[in-house]
């Protein structure tokens, strides 16, 4: 039974009119940011049990092992062992404290499926000017268009202490990860018998909502822009894709290219949106799965149920150590059980209900959000039957030398075809994601640089 809380507001409904607004939480609610919550809007104290800390600020600094940008990550808990390991045996013991996600994954692949649970770390923080912006965000920010954007808020969570659903879900997808990005990292469809083959791309993304210098006023409802440069296999090297996110996508939809490299030309993409599937993923992740969920969140009712205590992937340094190859990583079914690592979390649940009419391929999606940092942990996607049909899970860690908590690894589970997707692997990359490379202008990511950038 999900926990009642006093921060949870009763679900209100959001059928609002276009253009619409809901009020901002009070000064006096927002004074509790900082205090008894902490600058996100998580409980600061730990829970009665003992087995959730408090959060005393999180990774402050980088472990001495760090020296420079793009660096793979040492882990600063290397010395931690399991407290415990959840396995289909003993299962029962541990549901009250698992999604039915979870719990499907142990019964799909009940002889190999298991949860090493650590010692619970609240590791997660963020440079203090986004602690500052979340803080200003919380009494000024405004949903729009029916939920399907927000005003006034920059540069941090728009909804620290959210009141309903579709809030919680913009603090998922306007999280802070940066201002600019850039990495080489490989994705895979991992196949009923264990065969892969890898998809490697050159990222970039600019965050333009968290540009030290920007305001609400200058995104022209532009959330960030994001490029990929296919590398390998070489039938798709040469190839690119452009997408600029738009904040409120049914006002303004998302607008994406793509680079033809046997063609030589760049095309609109204006489908990559919703449920079409993602191509690389042969069919196991759909345009608005990826990150978990990003996009226009328009199709959906969504509903604040409350919060629960979760055995959830936390602080995975090892899932990404340039020490485990892929083949070891890799495995039928899921990853490596032996090199993940769970913590008891506190996580807000928010679910989406396909609204009638509308069209989705899922017709329920759950997010488990991670209170700390806003991140979804795990996603639980329901198909039209209303059955369980995929499961999404972030391996999460703290990019200490930014800092922000982000997902290390996403995978994507299909339950009834028992094949999987995984984004993000750089193992066996020189190199992981760089934040400090130069902030380019917004010219950098324009259509027409997309052909010549393509062709190097």
């Amino acid at each position: 039974m999900l926990k009642k809380h006093t921060l949870i507001a009763a679900t209100i409904a959001l059928a609002l009119s276009a253009g619409s607004a809901l009020a901002a939480v009070s000064p006096l609610e927002a004074a509790k940011l900082g205090t008894s919550l902490t600058p996100f809007g998580a409980e600061k104290a730990g829970n009665a049990a003992g087995t959730i800390p408090e959060w005393t600020g999180g990774i402050t600094q980088a472990p001495a092992a760090y020296k420079t940008p793009g660096q793979h990550h040492p882990d600063p808990f290397a010395g931690d062992k399991p407290l415990f390991t959840i396995t289909k045996a003993n299962l029962d013991q541990y549901k009250d404290h698992l999604t039915p996600g979870q719990v499907a994954m142990f019964n799909t692949y009940p002889n190999s499926y298991q949860m090493p649970v650590y010692q619970t770390r609240r590791s997660a923080s963020a440079p203090q000017w986004v602690y500052d912006n979340t803080m200003k965000n919380a009494t000024a920010a405004r949903l729009l268009d029916g939920g399907n954007g927000f005003s006034d808020a920059y540069g941090a969570i728009p909804f620290p202490i959210p009141q309903n659903g579709v809030e919680a879900l913009w603090n998922h997808i306007a999280r802070y990860r940066g201002s600019y990005i850039v990495r080489r990292a490989s994705e895979v469809a991992v196949q009923r018998n264990g065969s892969y083959s890898l998809v490697t791309s050159q990222q970039e993304a600019m965050f333009k909502y968290y540009n030290p210098q920007g305001s609400y006023a200058d995104l022209n409802n532009i959330m960030f822009y994001y490029l990929s440069f296919t590398k390998s296999p070489a039938r798709l090297a040469g190839g690119a894709v452009l997408v600029h996110e738009t904040l409120d996508q049914v006002q303004e939809p998302r607008q994406a290219w793509g680079y033809n490299a046997g063609q030589r030309r760049v095309r609109r993409a204006p489908n990559l949106a919703y449920d079409t599937p993602i191509a690389a993923a042969d069919g196991l992740r759909t345009a608005d799965d990826t990150d978990m969920f990003n996009g226009a969140p328009d199709r959906y009712d969504w509903k604040l149920v409350g919060k629960k205590e979760i055995y959830i992937p936390y602080n995975n340094y090892k899932v990404t150590s340039p020490e485990v190859k892929y083949k070891d990583l890799l495995q039928v079914g899921h990853l490596n059980p032996a090199v993940t690592r769970n913590e008891l979390h506190r996580v807000w649940v928010v679910e989406g209900t396909l609204k009638s009419g509308a069209r989705h391929i899922y017709s329920k999606r759950t997010l488990f959000l991670d209170e700390d940092s806003w991140q979804a942990a795990v996603v639980d996607q329901y198909d039209g039957r209303g059955e369980l049909w995929r499961v999404s899970i972030a391996y999460l860690k703290n990019y200490y030398d930014l800092p922000t908590t982000w997902s290390a690894l996403d995978t994507f589970h299909d339950l009834q075809a028992r094949r999987y997707h995984v984004q993000n692997l750089d193992n066996e990359e020189s190199s992981t994601i760089d934040f400090s490379q130069p902030v380019p202008d917004d010219g950098y990511f324009k259509p027409a640089a997309l052909r010549r950038r393509g062709t190097r």
